[in-house]
């Protein structure tokens, strides 16, 4: 996770955790707590874990006798994450890991490593500080794209150009195309030398209001990088256009699947 995150991630923290966590990112973290396997004394390290959605999930379903850290650049999403209970947070990124060699008993990363320079270099860290006989998991979004976020890109596209915004995209999260694809995301597991990986595609069904849905873009990377450029008045003729389009396109709570890889690997 590149320094900037710190920065970009901490004025979102409350929106992101009030708005994204329960509605994408719950689900996806605690079936890949449930693929990690937990001891009750495990010891176990969330890499990204914002809030702590999967971190708290490790913990209650470990239990109480577990040591479950959570890591994260954004100091925003750290105090959030201590408010609602997780009481092990480290400020920092990967590659970087503060940690010694063979720490862990699990590492984690949900939704991460399309945030990372080089997922090569973030891999290698996390499987460095995980046990022999450990396992590492990771997860990242599928290639689906449902009806309402064309919408909201659509409509984003009338105020700026578009290869602006893919650009911006790119930036931030250079590899979520790439895994997409889930033989991806096996190879680069198995290139760092776990065996026994495992890769399994899942849907989720997300509900949510429109109000929430669009407070969700707003918090995105492409919506940042348009309410800096455009301005404040044009910022908000474009909210103001979009969340038109959406009451007059679409009933109110949407539906929408979102497609997620799950990766497990066990250390040598």
């Amino acid at each position: 996770m590149r320094a900037e995150a710190r920065q970009s991630y901490d004025p979102i923290a409350a929106t992101y955790d009030r708005v994204a966590v329960p509605a994408l990112f719950t689900r996806p973290a605690r079936d890949l707590i449930v693929a990690l396997e937990l001891s009750a004394a495990a010891q176990v390290l969330d890499v990204g874990t914002g809030t702590g959605v999967a971190a708290l999930l490790a913990i209650e379903l470990a239990g109480p006798a577990s040591m479950v850290v959570g890591l994260d650049p954004s100091v925003g999403m750290l105090r959030c994450a201590r408010q609602k209970g997780l009481s092990r947070v480290v400020a920092g990124g990967v590659p970087g890991l503060p940690h010694p060699d063979a720490t862990f008993h699990r590492v984690l990363a949900n939704f991460v490593l399309s945030h990372c320079a080089s997922y090569q270099a973030a891999l290698s860290d996390m499987v460095r500080v995980l046990r022999p006989g450990g396992r590492l998991g990771v997860t990242a979004w599928g290639s689906s794209v449902d009806e309402f976020r064309k919408l909201w890109q659509a409509t984003a596209e009338q105020f700026m150009d578009k290869e602006q915004l893919r650009q911006a995209v790119r930036q931030a999260l250079p590899w979520e195309e790439w895994f997409s694809e889930p033989s991806r995301l096996r190879t680069a597991l198995e290139e760092t030398g776990l065996v026994h990986v495992h890769v399994e595609r899942r849907e989720y069904l997300v509900t949510m209001t429109i109000s929430d849905f669009l407070s969700s873009r707003d918090i995105s990377i492409q919506a940042r990088v348009m309410r800096r450029d455009l301005g404040p008045i044009v910022w908000d003729q474009f909210r103001e256009r979009v969340a038109n389009e959406f009451h007059a396109c679409f009933r109110d709570p949407l539906e929408g699947m979102r497609d997620a890889c799950l990766a497990i690997g066990d250390k040598r």
